[in-house]
């Protein structure tokens, strides 16, 4: 006795729908299937992330590093360089801050570490650095329309030299 052709394909539609849904039940277990983000753009470095803030970074600077970060809502801007003291007050007036740079009375550890991505210490952790945030929307600064927020450090290091860390969304 032979199954008619309609009992046949509709046996072979449950037969995959049931595979199909299986497959969907234990497509969330393993270490595979994680979430990838926040994960670090692959060779965005210092000039993706000052072409993002609109920075220039002077020229002469040292050691300058940089990355993306790739976030679902977010991507996290990095740049970090070192001139001298006066340059480095002078990029972070740039920004257009409402309150002057200024050493935090309290410094906080950081929520997530993000330069030691570059191989730096984070901002926040160095005894004396001078901090500013700054909406650049919010001050009105058009040359910086896509950008949510800029952190900037200056952490003085030797002579007249100072470290310009750089954070941004």
């Amino acid at each position: 006795m032979s199954m008619p052709n309609k009992t046949i394909r509709r046996l072979l539609m449950v037969f995959a729908a049931s595979l199909f849904l299986s497959s969907c039940s234990t497509s969330g277990r393993g270490s595979d299937t994680r979430d990838p983000y926040p994960y670090w753009e692959q060779g965005a470095g210092a000039p993706e992330a000052a072409d993002f803030m609109k920075i220039d970074v002077p020229p002469g600077a040292t050691e300058v590093k940089g990355a993306v970060q790739a976030n679902p809502q977010e991507d996290v801007y990095l740049l970090s360089f070192v001139t001298d003291s006066k340059q480095a007050v002078r990029i972070a007036e740039d920004l257009r801050p409402e309150k002057p740079i200024h050493t935090k009375a309290v410094a906080l550890p950081p929520d997530r570490e993000l330069f030691g991505h570059l191989g730096l210490p984070e901002p926040q952790t160095l005894k004396g650095a001078r901090w500013a945030g700054v909406c650049p929307p919010c001050v009105k600064d058009h040359r910086r329309r896509s950008v949510q927020w800029i952190d900037v450090y200056v952490y003085d290091t030797t002579g007249d030299k100072a470290r310009v860390y750089l954070h941004a969304f």
